[in-house]
């Protein structure tokens, strides 16, 4: 009897998403370095990849690197028409998907078995379905677990399939650099190697005790289970978001008080209009700081009822950016970020003591103008003039 050594988990995840879409929508980049987004690098292609250029990078600085980069404007609405085609072929695929963001998902094909054959040649019919039917390159990674198909499919790129044995999966797994593990940052990163913990095998021989003690209690373990690839969730069909939120790189020039408040601005009412575009509210409100010597932060607060209302939103965002101003004013500021979290579905709650049901109606009039012609049709007084950067694409929720 034929027993598989195949999982039947398939992570696919689209190549330098948003620069494959310039090449393919135009001949001439094809080929060539291309960059997205000139004051900030919104993606590039694995021709400036190969350069130096990295996402998030001032766009001075990769130019620097790859003089001979063509540098063209972000088309959002290209990359979520090419996003929605790619789902339309991975629900072609299986009927059980996970969008994780606009250019990748998990996809179970374990039920698919008598009709599509093995999960490696399904994950092959997808890469050439995808390039057929949308035009663009695809990796796939194949295993039983989604954090190894993850895993697999960053390892396959770019335009590639990787296919984990059942049978082998330490094996692959061991080998790797720490730094494929999902959690391992910068931070993590350099406190592992200074422990001589350079490969994720290295990192397994070191005991749960010992990575607990090396890096505190939450971390230790979950980098611990990874490393033995112990993953037990489950392919979730339908799985809302977490959370909605926006951020903003701010070069290296130290932005005044006034320019910051206006980019926590334009933030707050890019997160809010998606809250409710999606019919929901929020209790915790984030903001995220990257600092100028590279350290991150992060500040929040939890609201008493869940609201999906932009002024009480930006109250409470600008009373967590105020705590954080000493550090700002000390080692500078390049990132700047808002999330809210704690997500609900039910009706707006109108308890909160802050702006009555004004606040309410206010949002609901701003998102009807919007609606019909478009967010640059209204917007605040204080940003007249100012970009503060494509908003970032999403599919649904």
């Amino acid at each position: 009897m034929f027993v598989s050594v195949e999982g039947t988990i398939l992570h696919a995840d689209l190549d330098a998403f948003y620069a494959s879409v310039e090449q393919r929508d135009n001949p001439r980049l094809r080929g060539r370095p291309v960059i997205v987004g000139s004051g900030v690098v919104l993606a590039s292609s694995y021709e400036a990849r190969a350069c130096g250029v990295r996402t998030a990078m001032n766009g001075r600085q990769a130019y620097r690197l790859c003089p001979q980069a063509i540098v063209v404007p972000p088309r959002m609405t290209a990359y979520v028409a090419a996003s929605r085609a790619v789902f339309e072929v991975f629900a072609q695929t299986t009927p059980v998907v996970e969008g994780l963001s606009i250019d990748e998902a998990f996809l179970d094909v374990g039920g698919l078995r008598r009709l599509r054959g093995a999960p490696s040649g399904i994950a092959r019919d997808l890469r050439r379905d995808v390039l057929d039917q949308v035009g663009l390159p695809i990796s796939v990674g194949v295993a039983r677990t989604k954090f190894l198909a993850k895993v697999a499919s960053g390892v396959a790129k770019p335009d590639g399939i990787l296919v984990v044995p059942t049978d082998a999966e330490l094996e692959f797994l061991h080998p790797l650099p720490v730094e494929r593990l999902w959690g391992v940052g910068t931070v993590t990163s350099a406190t592992l190697r200074a422990a001589r913990i350079r490969t994720v095998g290295d990192l397994a021989a070191r005991g749960e005790k010992g990575l607990v003690s090396l890096l505190g209690p939450g971390v230790g373990r979950h980098l611990h289970d990874l490393a033995h690839n112990h993953d037990a969730r489950r392919v979730q069909v339908g799985r809302r978001r977490g959370s909605v939120g926006a951020q903003h790189s701010l070069g290296r020039t130290q932005p005044s008080p006034a320019e910051l408040d206006a980019v926590l601005l334009a933030l707050v009412d890019r997160v809010c209009r998606r809250l409710r575009a999606g019919g929901r509210t929020s209790r915790t409100v984030t903001i995220r700081l990257r600092f100028g010597d590279f350290a991150r932060a992060t500040r929040s607060h939890t609201l008493p009822v869940p609201t999906a209302r932009t002024q009480v939103v930006l109250d409470t965002a600008r009373e967590l950016l105020r705590a954080a101003r000493p550090s700002i004013e000390r080692r500078g500021v390049t990132l700047l970020g808002v999330a809210v979290g704690g997500l609900d579905d039910g009706p707006e709650q109108l308890a909160l003591p802050f702006d009555g049901t004004t606040g309410a109606e206010l949002d609901t009039a701003v998102d009807a103008v919007q609606d019909r012609f478009g967010t640059p049709a209204l917007s605040r007084a204080v940003q007249l003039g100012r970009d503060h950067g494509p908003a970032a694409p999403l599919l649904p929720d």
